[in-house]
């Protein structure tokens, strides 16, 4: 069974190849990765590599952990999964919140569910001048 590595400190210049064949000395590299930024196409100076077997990553990590790429000491560990609802962005609700939905992360101000853009609930009747 494949086993998914994350790999961190990584040069700006390090390409998802050099990073296959840097790890392919530990065994048979099924993909490598490495994240680059979606606007400016440049590199954010970490990636992943699924490694053939559980065996081999552990000896990635053993062998690769804390060792210099590009003029860089990396580090290599288990990569964990993704659990579903995390991960970055603001969720629904943008940046004055307004979350509290499942998966959702809101975010800046703002309260849950069905509170207002300032936390406060609405009125049960309409405001008049």
């Amino acid at each position: 069974m494949a086993a998914k590595l994350y790999v961190g400190g990584l040069s700006y210049s390090t390409t998802s190849e050099t990073l296959r064949e840097y790890f392919a000395q530990c065994g048979t590299v099924e993909s490598a990765s490495v994240i680059t930024d979606k606007f400016s196409g440049q590199s954010r100076g970490f990636g992943f590599v699924e490694m053939a077997t559980s065996e081999e990553a552990q000896r990635a990590i053993s062998e690769l952990n804390g060792k210099d790429l590009d003029g860089r000491k990396i580090t290599v560990n288990v990569s964990n999964p993704r659990t579903p609802g995390s991960g970055g962005g603001r969720g629904p609700g943008g940046p004055r919140g307004g979350g509290g939905r499942p998966g959702g992360g809101g975010g800046g101000r703002g309260g849950a569910g069905d509170r207002g853009a300032y936390g406060v609930p609405p009125s049960k009747k309409p405001f008049r001048w």
